[in-house]
């Protein structure tokens, strides 16, 4: 389980994030929804060491995590999708993917059968660069190349931009699976709000680096969340 305790981050002398509070649970997808500027994926970077945070806690399994580099949140079980996907565009399918073996102890590199069942595309076009495949194709090798390094915390930031419904279809159906096999925490940031609804056990709304609504999926209603993550 991640745990999240009285987050704060800053850019220069601006505020980005101020007092985050947030846990997200194995077999869950946790939605963090807001509009553009208010801390999404400011609260990524710092959960996955892309960007140091100034106080509070971040927890993996009861764990205290101080300050981890990007190395070291993946070390730990922290994967991170960025928004943008930072795909290697001369690798090949097969070295991006290999790319993940990075946080590994050297007899877990190996890219597992199932990121083939998850993606079957990816293993037709092991040989192709990553910068000729489509915006989904990568998306879905993002995605690939995070499981990869068996992480109990997933990261997602906006995995459906710019990607067209089909596919958006397929990566719906792997964040379920992964969800219903109950190992991971899922955390996804995104604007697509029908997407988000649902497949997600658990919202925040975030406006204004705060949290400014909490509540599971049994009790929200669907127009009161629209309305506080389009403020």
């Amino acid at each position: 389980m991640l745990e999240i305790e009285n987050l704060t981050l800053k850019y220069g002398q601006s505020q980005i994030l101020n007092g985050i509070n947030l846990t997200a649970k194995p077999g869950q997808v946790t939605a963090v929804m807001g509009t553009n500027g208010v801390g999404k994926t400011s609260l990524l970077k710092a959960i996955a060491g892309r960007h140091p945070y100034d106080q509070g806690e971040i927890r993996l399994d009861g764990k205290k995590l101080d300050h981890l580099s990007a190395f070291g949140a993946a070390r730990a079980g922290i994967a991170y999708v960025p928004q943008g996907r930072e795909v290697f565009p001369l690798m090949t399918v097969q070295e991006n993917l290999e790319s993940g073996f990075a946080c590994l102890d050297r007899a877990e590199r190996g890219v597992p059968e199932k990121i083939f069942e998850l993606f079957p595309i990816l293993k037709e076009f092991l040989g192709r660069r990553g910068g000729d495949l489509s915006g989904g194709q990568q998306q879905q090798l993002a995605i690939a190349r995070a499981l990869i390094t068996r992480p109990r915390v997933l990261l997602l930031d906006e995995p459906t931009e710019g990607i067209q419904p089909n596919i958006i279809q397929q990566i719906g159906r792997v964040i379920s699976q992964l969800r219903d096999e109950g190992e991971i925490a899922v955390v996804l940031v995104e604007q697509y709000f029908d997407f988000a609804f649902d497949l997600a056990d658990d919202f925040y709304a975030v406006n204004r680096g705060e949290i400014v609504m909490h509540e599971p999926k049994q009790t929200i209603q669907r127009a009161t969340l629209l309305e506080r993550v389009s403020i």
